[in-house]
């Protein structure tokens, strides 16, 4: 299936040629570049859809620059590809040669060429071989031998699975699931699942590919097997997740960011995120797939590190940071993993993640199990009252009876709730001033009389309100909020501005000490903590006793007399101060921090140290990222001089992203080279909404999806439904996998694997 290439004095074609055929774009900017480079202007009327369908142009006429080759599919052009390479001189050594006048083909005309057999075909590729600029015909015929050399079936299949495509990308999309109904009831009525129906009605609104296909087929027999629909949604993932792979191939230097587990369909899946810069120096965050958890650490972590190199084709060489998400029973199998990826590649280097808050990334990997069931009933509390309008009215009206003499006080807590206050620095504070009014509200609602709730919501409001009055819930959340104030600041800088990050990573020091002193005198803490535990347990009724789950193993000769106040500092406040301090210390490794420190490259950093910084110091985690370490500290010196005498009216750029998009910074090459690998870190926020939208369409998806009706599959379609999608390449991959497959016996007609139902 040959094509013809449509450069003026170009003869190769695609039979006789191992280099690739690309179509003329349908960006019009673009297109009409290429037109105007090719010097045909005979094409100059045609439209970019026109060309792009009938037109390609050979990979001799494009640099190498232009090529991108690392797809497993095909060769591929850059998106900024324009050809600029032709010979547009030979023709005059043979100026008896004249261009024929092209004769423009009507529709029918083309389809009836389409339908010619190969013996009509081949005069005319002899005709054309001997009239190489007659390029219009040319193509004709190449369309008409791409189709005519095609069997009828293979033609038919192709067709066939186009359609299957685009019902499965149209259901990824709205995120509708292709299983739905699909059942008969008492009677025996048989009613489809949702992609079924959807394939009924296409074939009903005159899609004869499928109508063919299917006319033949009992009523009560699927039209497309289980195992094909599987088939096809696998193909679906798989070539979008290479469109999002190949720009983070391009772009060279990645981050991975791994968030905590959902529940897909009854398994635990792990959701990956992958962090990259374009050519145009914005930051990208994509969301890339699900990974499984398994039980063995060391298997996930050789299933992780796999899944990145061989099925994603990833390069770990070129991976510059890693941060993990994750509850205090992934917490220490992600630290595995952590440390098997940095085993691999030295330079990735283990940091926090900027979409959560560092108190609540301690909190979840402290392995206490009390803490564990606070942070799963304030996730409750939290979607209890935000997806009821009603609710949040009812418990806005509890707060403003509560603190009657305090207006100014109640208004806060109002707003306080109109945030996600669950994901904040100050959570816990916050659930230890809200839990009395949270209570008070529960109850009410729980014993409604006047039938405003329904039952659901009654019950749900009655099981909520008794895990708060539990004393373990109590003394849990109030010894949380006092171990923690001790990293909020520190925290809270981390997600400010670039300098108070740089101040952030200079204070740490101070934190653990403050820690370490904690931890010394932790009796003195916890009696303090425990007191406040036991006022605001009075406050509401409260008993103070032991937890259910230790009275219940007195059996098991633990201490009969041991007091809930003693239980409760070996059980949980020791516990949690030795943990916060471990993890700090496991996070914030001399290598974070220098890559933290390498901020006071940013010129407003470098404004409130007086230009008196040394940073050379600290690149040298990065120096075999730059393009000419050499002359790295001239470099340097030449960069605080720059904004040293800056204009008065000059401001200095205040993070990485202002500083990339300087308009010289190419002129300190490897200043830009460190600033691009620093800003892909996860720990520094995406400073554009725009390019870290696959974040919230993934909580959308998990929001708005029904556990049992999660697929993987269909999450990366949905979420990336914006990205580009070539139905070509998905089809011609389907194809390829399903021969490969033994129970592939649906190239024929009417021999599709049908399950009765």
């Amino acid at each position: 299936m040959p094509n013809f290439c449509a450069a003026p004095n170009c003869t190769r074609k695609s039979t006789q040629s191992d280099l690739a055929f690309f179509r003329f774009p349908r960006d019009p900017g673009r297109c009409q570049k290429w037109v105007e480079n090719c010097r045909r202007y005979d094409l100059e009327d045609k439209t970019p859809d026109q060309l792009n369908k009938h037109y390609r142009l050979c990979a001799q006429h494009f640099e190498d620059s232009m090529i991108c080759r690392s797809s497993p599919y095909r060769t591929v052009l850059r998106e900024n590809a324009v050809p600029t390479i032709f010979d547009l001189t030979s023709h005059l050594s043979n100026p008896g040669r004249r261009r024929k006048r092209i004769k423009e083909l009507t529709e029918e005309e083309i389809r009836m060429l389409k339908e010619r057999k190969l013996d009509a075909v081949t005069p005319l590729q002899e005709n054309h071989q001997t009239n190489n600029n007659d390029v219009e015909i040319q193509i004709e015929i190449d369309e008409s031998e791409e189709i005519s050399a095609m069997t009828e079936e293979e033609r038919y299949n192709k067709d066939y699975f186009r359609s299957l495509f685009e019902i499965v990308l149209l259901m990824g999309k709205q995120n509708v699931s292709l299983e739905g109904r699909n059942l008969k009831d008492p009677d025996g009525v048989y009613s489809p699942d949702n992609f079924q129906a959807l394939l009924e009605y296409r074939i009903n609104s005159g899609d004869e590919v499928l109508r063919r296909r299917f006319e033949m087929l009992a009523v009560n027999q699927e039209y497309c097997s289980r195992f094909q629909q599987e088939q096809i949604l696998e193909v679906c993932e798989r070539c979008v997740r290479e469109e999002l792979m190949r720009d983070v191939r391009n772009s060279q230097f990645f981050t991975i960011i791994v968030e905590d587990a959902v529940d897909m369909a009854g398994e635990e899946h792990m959701p990956i995120f992958i962090r990259h810069i374009d050519d145009a120096n914005n930051l990208h965050e994509e969301f890339v797939g699900f990974l499984p958890c398994d039980d063995d650490a060391e298997l996930m972590a050789m299933n992780f590190i796999m899944a990145i190199t061989e099925k994603w084709k990833l390069n770990l060489e070129y991976c510059r940071g890693q941060s993990y998400i994750a509850s205090s029973r992934l917490s220490s199998k992600m630290k595995i993993v952590a440390s098997r990826l940095l085993q691999k590649c030295p330079q990735a280097t283990y940091t926090l993640c900027s979409s959560c808050a560092l108190n609540i990334w301690l909190a979840k990997s402290i392995p206490v199990t009390g803490v564990s069931v606070v942070l799963g009933t304030l996730e409750d509390i939290y979607l209890f009252f935000s997806k009821s309008p009603n609710l949040e009215v009812e418990l806005e009206n509890t707060i403003t009876g509560l603190y009657m003499e305090n207006i100014e006080k109640g208004n806060e807590l109002k707003e306080i709730l109109k945030s996600e206050w669950i994901s904040r620095h100050d959570t816990f504070e916050i659930i230890v001033t809200l839990l009395h009014p949270l209570v008070l509200c529960l109850d009410r609602v729980a014993c409604d009389n006047s039938f405003r709730w329904n039952t659901r919501i009654t019950s749900q409001a009655f099981i909520l309100s008794s895990a708060l009055t539990d004393f373990d819930f109590v003394v849990t959340i109030v010894i949380l909020k006092n171990a923690l104030s001790f990293t909020r600041a520190f925290g809270k800088n981390l997600q400010g501005l670039t300098s108070d990050i740089f101040s952030a990573a200079n204070s740490l020091t101070a934190v653990l000490h403050t820690l370490n002193e904690v931890m010394e005198n932790i009796e003195v803490y916890h009696e303090f903590w425990f007191e406040e535990a036991t006022n605001l347990a009075a406050l509401m009724d409260i008993p103070v006793k032991l937890p259910g789950r230790f009275s219940r193993m007195q059996h098991l000769n633990l201490q009969a007399d041991l007091t809930s106040e003693n239980f409760y500092k070996e059980a949980l406040s020791v516990p949690t101060i030795q943990h916060i301090i471990q993890g700090l210390k496991d996070v914030f490794s001399e290598q974070h921090l220098k890559a933290l420190k390498c901020l006071s490259l940013v010129p407003s950093v470098m404004g409130q140290l007086k230009f008196s910084t040394s940073e050379e110091h600290n690149t040298d985690l990065y120096k075999y990222d730059l393009p000419s370490p050499e002359t790295l500290s001239a470099e340097l010196h030449c960069w605080r001089v720059k904004w040293k005498h800056r204009g008065k009216d000059v401001e200095l750029p205040s993070n990485i992203f202002e500083s990339l998009h300087l308009p010289d910074i190419k002129f300190f090459p490897n200043v830009y080279a460190l600033l691009k690998v620093l800003c892909i870190l996860p720990v520094f926020k995406v400073e554009n909404e725009k390019f870290e939208s696959s974040r919230k369409r993934l909580k959308f998806y998990l929001e708005s999806t029904p556990v049992e009706q999660r697929s993987g599959h269909l999450a990366l379609v949905n979420i990336s439904y914006d990205s580009k999608h070539d139905l070509d390449v998905m089809v011609d991959t389907y194809m390829k996998v399903a021969a490969n497959d033994a129970k592939f016996d649906s190239l024929s007609p009417h021999s599709e694997v049908v399950e009765e139902v």
